[in-house]
């Protein structure tokens, strides 16, 4: 076999025609440009509470712990999580952050050139990616116009080769929530082959009733796929984790690199997962801080579409002031959002929930933007 490499920069077609996932701008990249002094974050569904005090208190604890590897397969956690959900801990996989959880789980379901996955379009700009770098042909169905989720579309691309689908419930950007019974007829309906995975890293601020979670015992070939980074205040630690069936848990830990979760992470993740208080206290905020700013934007004409979630996606009312110009001028007044041209959506915007303040904030700096 003649290698097709010619020189030593060369790299496989896969990588060489790769876009990267584009994530969304830091504090310190707007504070630099603009010369601010602050700068307030409302575009990456981070936890508006930050980080829970008695997490501090444990990362500061064990901080001198830092030299030492993790514990190879981070059972502690395994058992926490299996405990708190209640199912057995052979399902239980954990990740450095769910991008890990999401590219193994390519790897290992699909065949390079020989099976196929399906998603919904938009989406979460980590599936595309991680599926052309692991070679695997990723079909995508439009959501319909209101961003609701055609299931009759999904299942008309997925044939006898479609390994793994995957549905994210509540839904990014849009914060849409599918149904427990569309969710069952789609598993009921898949090829035998084909795993379904629903993304619920959101699903603390829509509520549990909309969670597949509770039965997953009638429907085998379900998983899910949970995060800390969002209602848990940890995405700088970078852990994500699911709930699969026992025999794809068993590769993905055979697989996952041995020591991908560092032991500062794993000791927050059970600060965290112990800390009720705290996260209820973040579902509270969110919903409260959902409700103000979907009041507050459809107020001004905008058009809102209705969020389980803790973001808000909306498109401006007809006028002067376009989507890009909103995003340009509240960078320039120290308020990041997320700009929505990398899902394809140039003309809707993506608020992160925030804390009262900074709400009543966004909602000013909106008005005055717009002249309203």
């Amino acid at each position: 076999m003649t290698a097709s490499f010619t020189s030593f920069n060369d790299v496989r077609p896969e990588v060489a025609a790769f876009e990267s996932y584009e994530p969304g701008l830091s504090i310190a990249e707007i504070a630099e440009r603009y010369g601010l002094s602050r700068v307030i974050k409302m575009a990456s569904n981070e936890n508006p509470l930050g980080v829970s005090p008695r997490v501090r208190e444990v990362i500061a604890g064990c901080a001198g712990e830092a030299f030492r590897y993790p514990q190879s397969g981070n059972p502690r956690l395994v058992k926490a999580l299996a405990s708190y959900y209640g199912v057995d801990a052979g399902r239980i996989f954990v990740g450095n952050g769910s991008d890990e959880v999401i590219d193994l789980l390519f790897r290992v379901r699909a065949i390079p050139g020989v099976h196929n996955a399906a998603v919904f379009r938009p989406c979460f700009g980590l599936y595309p990616t991680q599926a052309q770098m692991a070679g695997v042909e990723l079909r995508q169905v439009p959501l319909k116009p209101d961003f609701t989720f055609d299931f009759d579309g999904l299942l008309k691309v997925i044939d006898e080769n479609t390994t793994l689908v995957i549905v994210t419930s509540p839904d990014n950007p849009s914060g849409r929530v599918a149904s427990i019974e569309d969710l069952e007829a789609l598993a009921r309906a898949l090829p035998p082959a084909c795993l379904l995975v629903v993304d619920e890293a959101y699903i603390e601020f829509a509520g549990e009733e909309h969670s597949l979670l509770s039965r997953l015992n009638d429907y085998p070939n379900v998983a899910i796929m949970r995060t800390f980074s969002k209602v848990y205040g940890l995405a700088g630690l970078r852990i994500g984790y699911a709930i699969l069936p026992p025999a794809i848990a068993d590769y993905m830990w055979r697989v996952r690199l041995p020591f991908s979760l560092n032991i500062l992470a794993e000791e927050a993740a059970l600060a965290a997962l112990a800390d009720g208080e705290f996260r209820d206290r973040t579902v509270e905020l969110v919903k409260r801080g959902r409700a103000r700013l979907t009041e507050g934007l459809r107020a001004m004409g905008c058009e809102v579409t209705p969020s389980l979630s803790n973001f808000i996606m909306f498109r401006l009312p007809e006028g002067d002031v376009d989507a890009k110009t909103l995003h340009g001028e509240l960078l320039k007044r120290g308020v990041i959002i997320r700009a929505l041209g990398s899902y394809h959506l140039p003309d809707r915007l993506r608020v992160s929930v925030g804390t009262d303040e900074e709400n009543e904030l966004f909602l000013r700096l909106v008005r005055e933007i717009l002249g309203k």
